[in-house]
């Protein structure tokens, strides 16, 4: 027999300070907010993080198509493990451990200038534990290393360019490769090992294309093609956000998302919608079958961070379409008959930073369903961007 469950309300204090000291007293008791990100948007917030909770859930794409994620995509069939590595490092607690010795190594990259013929011997070093990178790294974290990057070595199809690529991602690789793979053992050995304050676990484990049909019908295949970073940027909005199997014939996929992974959700006591690449990073995480419902389904407040002015991704979208649009993916991943209530209880921002569009369409954006929390936001020193600090702090006195 089911339990009945409540919904409760309480008047919020914004930021409250009795609760972010208990919280900071005890981050490893600390509440369970979840993220749906991807990328390196949400690291400043997650390093403010780590000294109130200890417990925050974060769910990162597996999308990306380019860089050292995409070499090891092309070799092995895999999901990108880039932003995982990255969140991960943001993530971890900088005591006594080794830890400052596995950031450096995680992030340390091939130069992209060496001769190539030479870097397959620079990763023998690394798996003997000669490289003074893996060296420094106390045991016995340094063995997992060793173990991970032969594995890879050994797999490494003939030919493979080392230039560029993160010794973090091949770690993750080899270990994803060593675990039948799966991607959720190697990340639970490192977050163990290397004391990362929260939990980082993929959408999918599953080798897919992100595809998005522009509104003037070209169909671009690609994450990469997307951000307007790597590649010229959008000059048509983008219509509709698709995951294909295949590159060269793109067509929906049904991928759905794990049983364990929608438990996280409903576990939340906070679920945020934040700031980041609007499509690859955020959307993309709802297209997977069973995201959106757990997110309607959970029992606990929502809260969307919109971009500030400036993300190429939003071509065509101002404040209130960029919200519509929100919906319109959490709606269509659930159903049209769950209330829209249950999408997002809060858009919070701060009417005085520059925001697509103009922000006289602030009453349309309550008229949507959420309401909106228009309070200081932005960093001082520099105009146009979040202060880490502020929204960590209010976040958290929201659970």
């Amino acid at each position: 027999m089911s339990q009945p469950r409540l919904r409760l309300c309480r008047d919020l204090r914004l930021p409250d300070h009795l609760r972010l000291a208990r919280y900071r007293r005890s981050p490893e008791v600390g509440p369970r907010i979840l993220f749906f990100s991807g990328g390196s948007a949400l690291n400043p917030l997650c390093r403010q993080l780590v000294d109130y909770t200890h417990n925050s859930i974060h769910i990162i794409t597996t999308f990306d198509s380019g860089g050292s994620s995409a070499a090891l995509r092309q070799a092995f069939g895999m999901p990108a493990v880039g932003d995982i590595r990255n969140r991960l490092m943001a993530l971890t607690g900088q005591s006594v451990g080794g830890n400052p010795e596995v950031v450096e190594l995680f992030a340390y990259r091939f130069p992209h200038q060496a001769d190539p013929r030479g870097l397959p011997r620079r990763l023998a070093e690394m798996v003997s534990g000669r490289h003074r990178l893996v060296a420094a790294v106390p045991d016995p974290l340094r063995k997992i290393i060793r173990n991970h990057l032969g594995y890879l070595a050994q797999a490494l199809p003939e030919g493979f360019d080392l230039r560029g690529a993160s010794v973090g991602n091949l770690v993750l690789a080899g270990g994803y490769l060593n675990n039948g793979r799966h991607l959720d053992p190697v990340i639970y050995l490192f977050s163990k090992l290397a004391e990362v304050r929260g939990v980082v676990r993929p959408v999918l484990n599953d080798h897919l294309h992100l595809c998005a049909e522009l509104e003037d019908g070209r169909v671009l295949v690609g994450q990469h093609l997307l951000t307007g970073r790597v590649a010229p940027p959008l000059t048509s909005p983008i219509k509709r956000l698709f995951l294909s199997r295949t590159k060269r014939r793109p067509s929906d996929v049904a991928a759905a998302a794990r049983g364990k992974l929608l438990s996280l959700i409903a576990q939340a006591e906070l679920i945020c919608l934040p700031m980041g690449s609007f499509y690859t990073s955020l959307l993309a995480n709802l297209l997977p079958q069973g995201i959106c419902q757990a997110i309607a389904q959970a029992q606990c407040p929502k809260v969307f961070i919109p971009n500030p002015a400036g993300d190429p991704e939003q071509l065509g979208l101002d404040l209130t379409s960029t919200v519509a649009t929100l919906l319109k993916y959490l709606r269509q991943g659930c159903g049209p008959d769950v209330p829209k209530a249950n999408l997002v209880d809060l858009v919070l921002l701060d009417s005085h930073m520059p925001y697509p569009g103009s922000l006289a369409g602030l009453e349309a954006v309550g008229s949507l369903g959420p309401q909106v929390l228009d309070v200081r936001l932005g960093r001082e020193d520099a105009p146009g961007t979040y202060d880490p600090r502020v929204l960590a702090e209010l976040l958290l006195s929201m659970v």
